[in-house]
Formats: structure tokens, sequence, C-alpha cells
């Protein structure tokens, strides 16, 4: 995994939690599941982060009882997580757009290059 992807993964790993508990509460072995299958975040990160959150008051928690074992302990997205999925969003949208934005006049501007040097470009 590159330096980058690391980074970036700790970056917005709150926002994809949040992201996902705002569809619905949910425990901390199925947050990390679900993460893992979406950006290969390793369980262990996930205990940290939600203590973090719930700190921040962007979660709460409650315990259910469950049928194979001991209750568990499910967390619900509150009312100020809410409003700092709304702004991270938008945060990330913008972010995004303008790296996007980079990215394409870099690709651009190197197919350009590319042809007034007389090499093939590599937009296939």
């Amino acid at each position: 995994m590159s330096e980058i992807e690391i980074q970036l993964k700790k970056g917005v790993l709150g926002l994809c939690v949040l992201a996902l508990l705002s569809r619905g509460d949910s425990y901390a072995y199925e947050i990390a599941s679900r993460m893992a299958d979406a950006v290969d975040m390793g369980e262990g990160t996930i205990y940290p982060l939600m203590r973090r959150m719930q700190s921040e008051g962007l979660v709460t928690t409650y315990l259910e009882e469950s049928p194979s074992g001991p209750p568990r302990k499910y967390y619900r997205i509150t009312e100020t997580g809410r409003t700092r999925l709304s702004a991270q969003v938008e945060e990330w949208r913008g972010f995004t757009a303008a790296v996007d934005g980079l990215i394409d006049g870099a690709m651009t501007a190197s197919a350009a290059h590319a042809d007034e040097e007389g090499e093939p470009s590599h937009d296939a």
C-alpha cells in the first residue's frame, strides 16, 4: 500500500463511519467488516476511532442482546454526527473535484506534450 493511500484512508475513516451509521445503527465488528470490504481498513483501527467519535459526541452507544453470545454495543449517529457528516461530505466533494481537475489537466498537458514531441500518447 502506498503512503498516499495510507494517509488518504486515515483522513476519511471517520467520514466513512459516519456515512455508514447515517444508514442505520451498527456494532463495531459489523462496521469494521464493511469498512474492510470498502477501503481495506484493519479491524483494530475501528475501536479507537469509535471511542474518539463517542467522546466527540458524534455517536452514542446502547447495548442490545445478541442471539450468539453477550450483548452487543451498537453505535448510533447523533445530530452532531449528522452535522459533521454533512460538512465533511461537502469538504470531500470539493477536495476530490479540485484534485480531479488537477489530474485531468496534467493528463491533458501530458498528452499534448507527447503529441508535440511526436510520441504516442497513452490515452488508449
